[in-house]
């Protein structure tokens, strides 16, 4: 009787342990249903992620990923690839850019960080201002690559 309620004893006090253990891991680690998340908008320390455009015309395809954009950023930064086989780029991209705002506003950018004009492929991240008050949308306008304008649009 007496090894009975030792073993009874122990597995009561590991079947304990273990729901400890295991209510401290949901209080350290909680999961959220998606219905049950807030709007990114509602929390001030959610990291945005944002949707790369792609524009592809005139033997050129562009693409532009917003990556840090925001009330909280003193500057919009944009990441840009360029990429063709037949057309040289050679653009200033500190004169083809322009950012607009939800009513018309246009904004040149402050610095290109990337690749210099020339060749077939190109990277970089071409910087803004910030715009405030933020615009409830915003466009990316560039020009003269290939010939042709593109136009990249995000609601905000």
């Amino acid at each position: 009787m007496h090894k009975v309620i030792t073993i009874s004893l122990f597995a009561l006090a590991f079947i304990s342990g273990f729901v400890v253990l295991y209510n401290l891991n949901t209080i350290a680690y909680p999961t959220q249903n998606k219905s049950d998340s807030p709007n990114e908008s509602d929390t001030p320390d959610a990291i945005q992620t944002w949707e790369s455009k792609i524009d592809d015309q005139a033997s050129v395809t562009v693409t532009v990923t917003p990556v840090d954009v925001g009330v909280e950023s003193e500057k919009w930064k944009f990441h840009i690839v360029m990429s063709t086989h037949s057309v040289e780029l050679d653009q200033d991209m500190m004169s083809v850019a322009v950012l607009v705002d939800d009513v018309g506003r246009e904004y040149g950018p402050v610095r290109w960080e990337g690749a210099p004009p020339g060749g077939h492929h190109r990277d970089g991240v071409l910087t803004f201002n910030q715009i405030l008050p933020v615009p409830k949308s915003l466009e990316l306008t560039i020009t003269d690559i290939g010939d042709s304008m593109r136009s990249f649009i995000w609601p905000l």
